[in-house]
C-alpha cells in the first residue's frame, strides 16, 4: 500500500465516521467542560418544534413567572448511575421529578405561576430551553441537573451556577448581531439603534440579568445550608448554554452526582426531592418578596 493511500485513509476515515452515523440517525458524543459526562446533542436535521408549554398557576399576568427546565429528555438520558441493585439511574428522570416536585410546591404558595420545558420523557434542543423562557417573558429561569463523577463513588453534593463574565459579554454581543432591531430589553430600549450601541446596551441589560442571577444562587445555598447537601464548592460559573438569555436571570441547578449512593438516594425517593423542591421553592418566594410587594420575607422564612 503506497504512502499517498495511507494518507488518504486517514484524513477520510473521521468524515465517513459521522457520515455514517449521520445516515444511520446515531448522534455524536461531545464532553462538555465542567461536567463529568458526556453531553449528546441532537445532529442537524432532526428538528422538534418549538411549542410553548402552558403556565400553571393563578390567571394574573402581573405574578412572577418562574420557567423549570428539566435537563435532558427522551433519547438523551444526561448522567448514568447504578443503584444497589445494579439498574441504571438516568439523569433525565431525576430532573424530571424535582421539576414536577417544585412546580408543585411552588403552586401551593399561589403567588407564583410556573412552566415547563417539558413535563414528560421527550428530547428538547439545548437553544429551545432558555428561548421558552424569553419567549414566555419568564422572571426566572431554573434549570435542574443532576451530574456524574465517573467511577469515582466519593464525589458528591449540589451546587448552582451562573454564567461566567466571560461568556455573558460574548453572549451579549452575539444577541446583539442577532437581535438588533429586538425593541426592548429589562426595560431598556435597543430597536433602531446603531450596532454599536445596541451591543452595549444588550451588555448593560446582561449584566442586570447576571446580578438577579448571582442573587437567587446565593438565596439557594443560603436556604438549603442545613437542608441538603451542597458540595464543597458550590457556586460556580461557566459558559453553559442555557444561562445565555441576556433578559432572564438563569441558573443551572446541579442537585447531586448519581454516581455517589447518599446522593442517589436522595434524588431517586419522593421523600429526598420533596426537600429540594422546599429548598428551591422557598429561595424563589423570597427571591421575588424582594423585588415586589407580593410576598412577605418574613412570612417566607427571610431572616436577613
Amino acid at each position: 500500500m503506497s504512502v499517498r493511500t495511507l494518507l488518504l485513509i486517514v484524513l477520510l476515515s473521521p468524515a465517513l465516521l459521522v457520515g455514517g452515523a449521520v445516515a444511520m440517525g446515531l448522534t455524536i458524543p461531545m464532553p462538555h467542560w465542567g461536567r463529568d459526562y458526556v453531553q449528546r446533542f441532537m445532529l442537524e436535521g432532526e428538528t422538534v418544534p418549538l411549542d410553548l408549554p402552558q403556565i400553571a398557576g393563578p390567571d394574573d399576568s402581573a405574578l412572577p413567572l418562574v420557567v423549570i427546565d428539566a435537563g435532558h429528555g427522551g433519547r438523551d438520558p444526561g448522567a448514568i448511575g447504578t443503584d444497589a441493585e445494579g439498574r441504571e439511574v438516568h439523569e433525565k428522570d431525576i430532573t424530571l421529578a424535582l421539576a414536577l416536585a417544585l412546580r408543585e410546591e411552588l403552586l401551593r404558595s399561589g403567588r407564583v405561576r410556573i412552566a415547563l420545558t417539558r413535563a414528560d420523557d421527550r428530547i428538547l434542543p439545548l437553544s429551545y430551553r432558555p428561548e421558552i423562557a424569553r419567549l414566555l417573558d419568564a422572571d426566572l429561569f431554573v434549570s435542574i441537573h443532576a451530574d456524574s463523577a465517573g467511577t469515582r463513588e466519593d464525589v458528591s453534593g449540589a451546587s448552582i451556577y451562573t454564567l461566567s463574565a466571560d461568556a455573558s459579554s460574548e453572549a451579549a454581543a452575539r444577541f446583539a448581531a442577532r437581535e438588533n432591531d429586538a425593541d426592548r430589553l429589562n426595560g431598556i430600549a435597543i430597536e433602531g439603534q446603531s450596532e454599536v450601541v445596541s451591543a452595549i446596551l444588550v451588555e448593560l441589560s446582561q449584566q442586570r440579568t447576571q446580578e438577579d442571577a448571582i442573587e437567587f444562587s446565593r438565596l439557594v445555598l443560603r436556604e438549603g445550608g442545613e437542608r441538603l447537601a451542597f458540595h464543597p464548592q458550590p457556586s460556580r460559573s461557566a459558559a453553559l448554554a442555557v444561562l445565555r438569555a441576556p433578559d432572564v436571570p438563569s441558573v443551572l441547578f446541579e442537585s447531586g452526582f448519581v454516581t455517589n449512593r447518599l446522593d442517589r438516594a436522595r434524588l431517586t425517593t419522593p421523600e429526598g426531592q420533596a426537600q429540594y423542591a422546599a429548598v428551591l421553592a422557598q429561595a424563589i418566594r423570597i427571591y421575588f418578596a424582594r423585588r415586589s410587594d407580593i410576598g412577605d420575607p418574613q412570612q417566607d422564612g427571610e431572616t436577613g
